[in-house]
């Protein structure tokens, strides 16, 4: 975490958190979903606008992290912004020579490789569960023709509950009464 979003939620610490106000997609791109967005329904199938500001999207995925509850966010100043999740919270991409970065640019280590009933795969690291990116499909089948990895089948509806993430902080907040969501992010 920045050490300037430290400082603000020392000098903030009761800022009010946000939520549905950010989604991450199956390939990684974050989106801005405003009040008229999340008024036409929920993340994925009202998206919002693509973000594309790269110092933005930097800043994000630096600040962004799990809670306690598996309920991910970003961290913007003293304000927590829950993240809207269209698959898992972290979207891997393989590289050529078959290494794991996630979608925030962290390297990583595959521990487990699990297979979906539609053919989506994914790999467990010490980050979390991710996705892998629709386009390092092949570069996955072929860590598996290696033997570096050996997939395992899940159901896709498991996933959440066996590795600890919430698809929906908004759903679920709404769900256990919380109440209206603070308003954009500051």
């Amino acid at each position: 975490m920045d050490d300037i979003v430290k400082q603000a939620i020392a000098k903030w610490p009761n800022v009010p958190h946000c939520y549905g106000w950010l989604g991450l997609d199956a390939r990684g791109r974050w989106y801005l979903r405003d009040d008229a967005v999340q008024a036409t329904g929920p993340f994925p199938e009202a998206k919002g606008s693509l973000l594309q500001h790269e110092k933005l999207i930097e800043f994000i995925e630096r600040n962004y992290e799990a809670d306690g509850q598996g309920q991910w966010f970003f961290q913007n100043g003293p304000q927590r912004v829950y993240v809207e999740l269209e698959v898992t919270p972290i979207v891997w991409r393989i590289q050529p020579d078959l290494s794991l970065v996630s979608h925030t640019g962290q390297a990583a280590t595959a521990l487990d490789c699990l297979l979906d009933e539609e053919g989506r795969v994914y790999l467990v690291a010490n980050q979390g569960l991710g996705l892998v990116h629709t386009l390092d499909v092949l570069l996955a089948s072929e860590a598996v023709e290696r033997g570096l990895w050996s997939p395992r089948e899940v159901r896709a509806a498991d996933l959440a509950g066996l590795y600890g993430y919430i698809q929906s902080p908004q759903a679920l907040r709404a769900a256990s009464g919380g109440g209206a969501a603070a308003p954009a992010p500051v």
